[in-house]
């Protein structure tokens, strides 16, 4: 079963002493610096655990499935997560 975020703020206030709260609160403020620096362009790195970074993707002709019918895509932005080293090692244990 994935965890949520209520089950996520309950690991932090559990593992650093804060209360519900208080881990609530930095894990908002956490996802907000997230969310902004990606959206300026810069990257984020949490060495060991993971990078976020926004790519460019280019224009190009994709096809409706329903009718085979070409249609051109705009360019656009996407998100890049590469999971760290200590993240990847979690995963194989």
């Amino acid at each position: 079963m994935p965890l949520n975020k209520s089950d996520i703020v309950a690991e932090i206030a559990a593992k650093s002493g804060l209360t519900k709260a208080d881990a609530e609160a930095a894990l908002n403020a956490f996802a907000d610096v997230l969310i902004e620096s990606v959206g300026k362009g810069e990257p984020v790195k949490l060495t060991g655990l993971f990078s976020v970074e926004r790519i460019t993707r280019a224009a190009r002709t994709g096809r409706n499935p329903r009718t085979g019918e070409k249609l051109e895509i705009p360019a656009g932005f996407g998100v890049k997560i590469s999971a760290g080293a200590l993240l990847k090692k979690a995963a194989v244990a």
